[in-house]
């Protein structure tokens, strides 16, 4: 229900689309990435591509305790970070 509530989030890290602050990653041709963050994904390209999901979750991890998010709350958006779209294959 929350993650309804939240939109359409990044096929990479998870972050709701509509909270990044450049509307979206990009595509080679310069239009807006409907499926990746700008912090995931630039040019057509992921900006980190060598990263695995259980390192990217990590990161977010990091990146939303520095937020001062509760526990449970990370842990519920960790766990679907390998089902992501970017993890799938």
């Amino acid at each position: 229900m929350l993650k309804m509530l939240l939109g359409k989030q990044c096929q990479s890290c998870g972050m709701p689309l509509k909270k990044d602050e450049e509307g979206g990653g990009t595509e080679k041709n310069g239009s807006k990435s409907t499926e990746y963050c700008s912090k995931c994904y630039q040019n057509g390209e992921f900006v980190n591509k060598k990263i695995t999901a259980n390192e990217m979750q990590e990161l977010v991890v990091g990146k939303m305790r520095g937020m001062g998010m509760p526990n449970f709350m990370i842990n519920f958006f960790m766990k679907d970070i390998p089902k992501l779209k970017r993890w799938s294959s």
